[in-house]
């Protein structure tokens, strides 16, 4: 308690004192005896009342021991099951939860990882990526304000993710690896990376790239062949040493044929090889007879040109090429879509051409947009002109229901110009995106797609997009999620297709180790996204006629299903509404590959890099005791002495209420019976 509440409640003593004196001492017309007990109430009251109005205060200081943690990180790939690996980490879990003494000076959490990161001790070993780096990142994450040595029970080879021998270097705590898997290297041959694109032009090559690694003593030959069906399309000899142990090979490979063409890669396996799985790679392309082409039409050269390339070739189907007004009009007939980047009246020709011809159209507005000329000649978008300049930032509108989408993060993208103003549009829309400055919705639209007699037009009412595309990169890691929502706008402007109620999209092909998604819109009969309806997808595996039904889940504004549980194979798939007659149908193919695997023995020597950069140490199964001990004696690893300071109140407030409501209802009391109310 400060020097000033104590002065505080001297003077409230004075003051309650001094009133109660005034009151009932200074010609006080009551006996002596009535005198002091209504003079002593009083001074309780008014001390009370004035104690209350101080609220006085206290610290209060407790103190805990706090043991360190101990994170145990567990490998729950498939790898570990093929390596033969999942008895010992039964037996190391076992371990370390039956040891007294290491559960009583640590506290002990469990994790497994294989493609994402989960709290829990239960491993299947049938993950089919294992991302070590960001199970080691959401462990320092976790634990980064404690005193925490990280147990790693894993065989150390990554499939997916950053290096996280590199990225071990900003881990906080000591990382101890239990080694699981082999260390005598075996003679292998592998084919390590096979590179090569979705789709291909008909008539045209293709290119592959293949990645053949040799491990083990000596000279080997073998030979790197490409089959389709029972025909060979490629073959070529080759041949390691220890010191040339690498091969990248390239070539390309003609497409004949539309449509989806499947091949498997193969580096023929030796005589003595132990693991043979890693030799050969399934890939397919699917052959398509055009190109959607996409024509960029804009007066300045500015970044957010490159970022529109970048972003719709993307998708292999598409070519994005670039041109002035003047030029663009002789090249109308040779694209599917035009995107008018901050047009002015350099533009009019164009749009004149764009109306007799009845173009899709997508406009990208910006500060140096000419709203006067834009506002004259098209009758969409209509934006007041004031020549101020602001900066705009996105929500997305959840209810779009033209196409599917996913919020990839637009409330946290920075801010960008646009011209202040008030949008209208004069035919039937959807928003998009919102438009906030600095938190609050202006009611303008930021992004909006309308479509009138069949006629499809887009306005993004902002430049400076590519920030967008480098703030969801450092979000993401990846520039997927954006190109794939500007890919949906090009999608949907590339076609005139009537909307149907059920919208079904689907890859025509997958491979197994990667997420296997289908998703739906449905609408209802007035086209709007039905949140309430029942969707479920029937899928049938075209060999052995087997029909598994799923469950679609309602994401945002769309229902999705995820079918990676299925075998590889070939599959015809139905979607349908309960309760409707509507159903649409189609078919995928599911390639086999199981890049777990690849792997013939634990990657040891990474393992021990990690432990020695991060100043743990490596073990291996049989060493869990030595690992034990090593903890135990550690003097790094100490329970630590937590004080924790409170401020409270010196009586409650409740507590002062009633005593003033006692204090006040005994005297009440008591002048009635003695007859003075």
């Amino acid at each position: 308690m400060t020097a000033e509440t104590i002065l505080y409640i001297v003077i409230a003593v004075v003051i309650a004192l001094a009133l109660a004196l005034f009151m009932y001492g200074y010609k006080s017309k009551y006996s002596g005896k009535l005198k002091w007990v209504f003079g002593t109430l009083r001074f309780l009251t008014l001390f009370a009342i004035l104690i209350l109005l101080i609220n006085p205060k206290f610290k209060s200081e407790t103190y805990t021991i706090v043991k360190p943690s101990l994170p145990v990180v567990l490998d729950n790939s498939s790898s570990i099951s093929e390596l033969n690996q999942t008895d010992n980490v039964s037996a190391i879990i076992t371990k370390l939860k039956e040891n007294n003494k290491l559960n009583d000076r640590f506290e002990l959490s469990f994790f497994t990882f294989g493609t994402d990161f989960k709290a829990t001790d239960t491993v299947t070993f049938t993950e089919t990526n294992t991302n070590i780096a960001k199970a080691l990142s959401a462990t320092n994450e976790v634990f980064k304000n404690n005193i925490a040595p990280t147990v790693l029970i894993s065989d150390g080879n990554q499939t997916l993710g950053n290096d996280y021998e590199f990225s071990s270097a900003t881990y906080k705590n000591p990382v101890y690896p239990i080694i699981l898997g082999d260390s005598i290297k075996y003679t292998d041959l592998k084919l390590e990376r096979l590179n090569t694109n979705r789709y291909a032009f008909l008539k045209n090559q293709f290119p592959v790239e293949a990645i053949l690694v040799y491990n083990g003593t000596g000279s080997v030959n073998s030979q790197f062949v490409i089959s389709q069906g029972a025909a060979i399309v490629y073959r070529e000899n080759v041949s390691f040493s220890e010191t040339d142990n690498t091969k990248t090979i390239s070539l390309t490979l003609p497409a004949s044929r539309v449509g989806l063409q499947k091949y498997t890669a193969q580096v023929v396996p030796l005589d003595d090889e132990k693991n043979k799985v890693n030799n050969n790679k399934q890939f397919a392309v699917e052959v398509i007879d055009q190109a959607a082409n996409v024509l960029v039409v804009s007066t300045m050269v500015h970044p957010d040109m490159g970022m529109f390339k970048k972003a719709i070739e993307t998708n292999e189907q598409r070519k994005v090429t670039f041109a002035k007004p003047g030029e663009a009009i002789a090249q109308l007939s040779d694209h599917q879509l035009l995107i008018l980047y901050q047009p002015n009246r350099s533009f009019a020709t164009l749009f004149n051409e764009i109306e007799r011809l009845n173009m899709n159209t997508f406009i990208i507005s910006g500060t140096k947009t000419d709203w006067n000329f834009l506002n004259s000649v098209q009758s969409v978008f209509q934006k007041e002109v004031t020549g101020q300049r602001e900066e705009a930032a996105a929500a997305l509108n959840v209810n779009y229901g033209a196409f599917a989408m996913e919020d990839i993060g637009f409330s946290t993208f920075p801010p960008l110009p646009t011209l202040f103003g008030e949008l209208q549009i004069t035919v039937p829309h959807e928003v998009v995106l919102k438009q906030t400055v600095r938190g609050f919705n202006t009611e303008n639209a930021l992004l909006v797609t309308a479509e009138v007699n069949g006629k499809r037009d887009v306005l993004w009412d902002v430049e400076e997009l590519w920030k967008w595309r480098a703030q969801s990169y450092l979000q993401h890691t990846n520039f997927q999620e954006f190109d794939a929502f500007v890919g949906n706008l090009v999608q949907y402007l590339a076609s005139n297709k009537r909307r149907s109620r059920l919208e079904v999209s689907n890859e025509s092909f997958y491979y197994n180790n990667s997420p296997i998604k289908i998703s739906a819109q449905y609408f209802d009969k007035n086209y709007v996204f039905d949140t309430r309806a029942s969707l479920s997808i029937s899928v049938i595996e075209q060999e052995s006629k087997q029909r598994t039904v799923f469950p679609m889940l309602l994401k945002n504004n769309f229902y999705e299903v995820d079918v990676n549980s299925l075998p590889a194979g070939e599959y015809a798939f139905t979607v349908a509404v309960g309760d409707e007659a509507i159903a649409r149908s189609g078919a995928f193919t599911i390639l086999d590959f199981n890049v777990e695997q690849q792997f013939g023995n634990a990657n040891v020597s990474k393992l021990k890099r990690i432990a020695a950069n991060t100043k743990g140490t490596a073990y291996f199964p049989n060493e869990i005791d030595d690992l034990m001990e090593s903890l135990l004696n550690d003097d790094r690893f100490q329970s630590i002495q937590k004080s924790e300071q409170k401020i409270v109140p010196l009586i409650d407030w409740k507590y002062l209420l009633a005593l003033i409501v006692l204090f006040l209802t005994a005297e009440w009391f008591i002048r009635k019976y003695n007859g003075l109310i």
